[in-house]
């Protein structure tokens, strides 16, 4: 029992833990604010009617659905944006030390 308890402090498996638990509800919030309020006003720039996600274009009879890839990468940089800036702001990458 003490090398796993050994092995949970020194691999930081409970951070790891409340990272996952944290990032899952912060991926929540920002896909409601990009879906809700980011992709509607993009929806109106670029003229879909439907919103981002109906965005397309026609080459012949063929059309081309980029609304919701552009919808989901923008959801990806903004996630990546929080935990980044996250992180940064709490300190949490100077809390993991290198064995020595």
């Amino acid at each position: 029992m003490k090398g796993f308890i050994d092995f949970i402090r020194e691999q930081g498996v409970v951070g790891l833990a409340v990272g996952f638990i944290l990032g899952g509800a912060v991926s929540k919030v920002v896909t409601a604010i990009v879906t809700d309020i980011i992709n509607p006003i993009l929806g109106l720039a670029l003229g879909a009617v439907g919103g981002l996600k109906t965005a397309s274009f026609g080459i012949g009879s063929v059309r081309i659905l980029y609304g919701d890839f552009l919808s989901v990468t923008i959801d990806f940089i903004v996630v990546a944006l929080v935990v980044y800036f996250g992180v940064k702001m709490i300190g949490l990458d100077r809390l993991d030390k290198k064995k020595s």
